[in-house]
């Protein structure tokens, strides 16, 4: 192939120039004089068909060399398939092909005649005045895009096509085929900054998009944001000469000469100046992200919180802003005890429970549910539904928390969502700020209007279970007027044998503690006195709260002895809640331990239980009950033989009662352990021994029992 005698300096030129330029700071000077070609008037470019279009053609010559020479014509534009939408694309793309034109041959030109890089971006934003800052690098990207296009075209068909090779001949390119090995590093760094351009581009054209209703232009971090976008747009642009620059080059260079790597360098410098560029504008955008995330979830929690204060027809509309506020289908939300999608319109004017907690739930709490729910709701055909709403942190989940909710989900015999991701943040933080949602498990009830009747009912549920329905506050607080403080208030249904016990007029003794040798010899000495009066006894160890394995293991012991009756792990865990539940019900209806005497005996055994010490409680049918703390109980069962008259002319529940009242005790340290429920407990709670008012102090347990 003839060539002309074009010297091969005329590139190697033109780079050293653009390196000169390209050390010169973003200074205040060159930004105005950017700044000074930009006079958009109100054209409206759509930039993201145009820049498809970009993409499809770059695509199939910046992978790599190899690649490019030998990718095969689709016959179509990927992405535009349909007629519809290129017909709307050739229409738009009609109006602005002379200014394509015009960009392609002013790249054209410059490079080819050397001409300055600085110079050349200057002149293409001059061109582009009128045009927002996206426009004017997507349709520099255009124009640069036909003329690589247009390159690769020939250089891929002139090996098969006449027409090809005699354009290729005129141009004098060289044999890109035969020498592709030495011009890689040249292809390499050609690619790396196309996709940096690419990417800057991307993020400009974003820029534009985001929702102006949640995030102004004049304020941060949008405003800094735009005041970095027109530097972006001048080094993508500039970048694009260079890019052009390049292909320029090749044009009459001979094969001895395509080994040079001084432009592959320029061009790596460049790639990096932009990918920076690009990096920084991704901070921004994310910025901009979590701004527009903040005020999506303000105006979401703002519409909930309206929604809970509008009378509603049904409770349709609270659900589907609970369980997807608009964005998840209502029909693919929730999943129904069977674990198939079900659309909300089933629990639509039903009594809604949402069950509120976190994953680490506890199967207990499941298992007294599912009681509640599967057995005895069925069995009195109360018209209410359980929706488990899990709280979780999504940026931390992963796998372990996946296989956990999947196992927590599977054994819930209600419904549950299909995924904890659909809870939005603003109905986190509701459940928070308003519900007072924390650790402990809770349970808002809805009436069928959507309606909130009660902001936690787990209390009602743990006390009355499903004789609490519709579980509102009116209903609790009904409940609680017609109660008294009796041992089957204490125990409800744990004790299967009660009821015969007490038609059998026996003593009942509950006793707790995990000391065992104080559990030893108070049962035993308990029995020497009921035996010597003659008296029926049955004794039952209700544990700890919050001591599992220490208790399972007294409770072995016991049963190993036979010193008693003793519960079962789960039995003891639902008593110890049912107390607390007791305790937090009563104070949220205002009630005080010095006027109201359930929740007196409440605190007196759960700060009983807050010691390291046993303690005991007798009862003689419904509501005879004389209780002691360990060390008192333990005495007066080895002192018997000081009040054994008293017994047997009184009778054993009066004569141990004033037994105990005769013991002087000169010290008590009472300490009640709850767990943090926000604003469950009163600021002033009085000691149940003697009255006066307990200081309060924060405690942080972790038992891994």
């Amino acid at each position: 192939m003839a060539t002309p005698n074009v010297h091969p300096s005329k590139s190697q030129q033109l780079l050293r120039r653009e390196r000169r330029i390209f050390s010169v700071s973003d200074d205040n000077s060159m930004m105005k004089q950017i700044q000074s070609t930009h006079a958009p008037d109100d054209r409206v470019v759509d930039v993201k068909p145009i820049l498809q279009i970009i993409e499809n053609v770059l695509r199939h010559v910046t992978p790599n060399i190899d690649r490019a020479l030998n990718a095969a014509d689709q016959g179509h534009i990927d992405g535009f398939d349909d007629r519809a939408s290129l017909a709307a694309i050739d229409g738009m793309l009609e109006a602005l092909a002379f200014i394509v034109h015009k960009i392609s041959c002013e790249i054209s030109c410059k490079c080819s005649g050397g001409g300055d890089a600085h110079s050349t971006t200057m002149a293409l934003l001059n061109m582009l005045s009128s045009y927002s800052w996206d426009a004017k690098v997507v349709l520099t990207l255009a124009a640069f895009s036909v003329n690589i296009g247009e390159f690769w075209l020939i250089v891929q068909l002139c090996t098969t096509n006449s027409l090809a090779k005699s354009v290729a001949l005129l141009k004098q390119l060289p044999d890109i085929l035969e020498h592709s090995h030495n011009l890689k590093p040249q292809f390499d760094a050609l690619n790396n900054l196309i996709k940096a351009m690419m990417d800057v581009t991307k993020c400009i054209v974003e820029f534009t998009e985001l929702p102006s209703q949640y995030i102004l232009s004049d304020v941060p971090p949008m405003s800094i944001a735009m005041a970095h976008i027109p530097t972006a747009a001048y080094w993508t642009m500039r970048s694009v000469v260079a890019c052009a620059s390049q292909i320029a080059s090749l044009v009459g260079l001979k094969h001895e000469h395509i080994t040079a790597t001084s432009e592959a360098w320029e061009l790596s410098s460049l790639a990096h100046k932009v990918s920076s560029i690009h990096d920084h504008l991704q901070k921004l955008l994310r910025q901009c992200y979590q701004h527009i995330d903040e005020k999506k979830q303000a105006e979401a929690y703002e519409g909930l919180a309206h929604s809970f204060g509008t009378p509603q027809l049904d409770n349709l509309k609270i659900l589907i802003k609970l369980f997807s506020l608009g964005k998840e289908d209502p029909q693919n939300a929730l999943l129904g005890p069977d674990k198939t999608k079900v659309h909300m319109d089933v629990l639509r004017r039903k009594h809604v429970l949402l069950l509120i907690s976190d994953l680490d739930i506890s199967p207990d709490e499941i298992q007294v549910f599912e009681v509640l729910y599967k057995y005895e709701r069925v069995s009195s055909e109360l018209n209410y539904e359980i929706v488990w709403l899990p709280i979780v942190d999504m940026s931390t989940w992963n796998d372990g928390h996946q296989q956990k909710f999947l196992n927590l989900q599977s054994i819930m015999p209600w419904y549950t969502v299909h995924h904890p991701s659909i809870i939005e943040p603003a109905v986190i933080k509701y459940t928070k700020e308003v519900w007072r949602f924390v650790k402990k498990p809770i349970v808002v009830t809805l009436d069928p209007q959507g309606k909130v009747t009660c902001p936690n009912a787990l209390n009602m549920l743990w006390i009355w279970g499903n004789t609490a329905f519709p579980f509102n506050t009116e209903t609790e607080e009904s409940l609680w007027k017609t109660q008294a403080w009796t041992i089957e208030l204490l125990v409800d249904g744990l004790e299967a044998n009660l009821h015969t016990w007490m038609k059998q007029q026996k003593v009942i003794c509950l006793y707790g503690g995990e000391e065992l040798d104080w559990i030893e010899s108070f049962t035993s000495e308990t029995k020497k006195v009921a035996q010597a009066l003659g008296i029926g006894l049955e004794m039952v160890y209700v544990g700890k709260n919050n001591a599992r394995e220490r208790v399972r293991k007294i409770t072995g012991f016991i049963n190993e002895k036979q010193l008693s009756h003793a519960w079962q792990d789960g039995t003891i865990w639902f008593f110890w809640n049912r107390l607390e539940s007791m305790l937090f019900s009563k104070t949220r209806h205002g009630k005080t331990n010095e006027t109201d005497v359930i929740k007196q005996e409440v605190m007196t055994l759960l700060g009983y239980d807050g010691s390291e010490h046993g303690w005991a409680v007798f009862f003689l049918g419904s509501i005879e009950m004389v209780r002691a703390k360990g060390d008192k109980a333990l005495s007066s069962m080895q002192s018997f033989e000081t009040w054994e008259y008293l017994a047997r002319e009184m009778g054993f529940m009066p004569a141990l009662r004033k037994y105990l009242e005769g013991i002087a005790e000169d010290h008590h340290c009472t300490r009640l352990i709850l767990p943090g429920i926000s604003g469950g407990i009163a600021e002033r709670v009085v000691c149940a021994e003697c009255g006066r008012p307990m200081e309060m102090y924060f405690m942080y347990r972790c038992c891994v029992d």
